[in-house]
């Protein structure tokens, strides 16, 4: 009998459009649930420990909200992205999901000193542009860089470290506003050039 080697841990809030139905997000999330076995959204929506909430969408809210675990293997790395492209489509604003792998099968007290845990980490980013998925990577790097310098520095001194963030992301932003003209298709041809433009994010001047 197959044992799947890691249990895999979901978490993330994502702020989809108001008109957006429970429908569309079953949809979205379709990857997941199937890998997870189930033939439908509501059928996977628990998790494998009952004290996590699992997949909830709040219709009233706009949120669709996941703290959901299920057993796999690395092969879910492409389930979760492919679910992600999909979300960007209902998004409202960029959203973090956090997928963490558990090695289930690792025995810290009976490994031998040469063994390590597969444990991993991969990090999602969700939005309905990408200037809108740059800008949640963007105050994710300052949040985490501010955090780890202010043990050494005062936090005004930090202002040129956050400018240079900026920077980085705005040379970052142009990069791939200058890949998305480049291919443009010719006006009328009807063609579809993707998730394009949007507003530049707000701290990218």
């Amino acid at each position: 009998m197959y044992e799947a080697p890691f249990e895999i841990h979901v978490h993330g809030e994502i702020p989809l459009r108001s008109e957006v139905v429970l429908a569309q997000v079953q949809d979205a999330l379709k990857p997941i649930w199937v890998y997870a076995g189930a033939k439908s959204l509501a059928n996977a929506a628990r998790s494998l420990y009952e004290e996590e909430p699992g997949i909830r969408f709040n219709a009233a809210e706009h949120v669709l909200s996941m703290c959901w675990t299920v057993a796999g293997d690395e092969d879910f790395r492409q389930a979760v992205e492919d679910a992600c492209m999909a979300l960007n489509e209902i998004a409202s604003e960029g959203a973090p999901l956090e997928v963490s792998f558990y090695d289930v099968q690792f025995d810290e007290e009976e490994a031998s000193t040469d063994e390590e845990s597969r444990d991993d980490f991969m990090m999602c980013f969700i939005g309905p542009t990408p200037a809108a998925i740059l800008q949640v990577q963007r105050d994710m790097m300052v949040r985490d860089v501010v955090h780890m310098m202010e043990r050494h520095f005062d936090a005004t001194e930090l202002d040129p470290v956050v400018q240079a963030i900026d920077q980085l992301f705005a040379g970052r932003y142009e990069s791939l506003v200058h890949s998305m003209q480049l291919g443009k298709p010719p006006k009328g041809s009807g063609g579809n050039s993707g998730h394009g433009g949007g507003r530049k994010p707000r701290h990218l001047h």
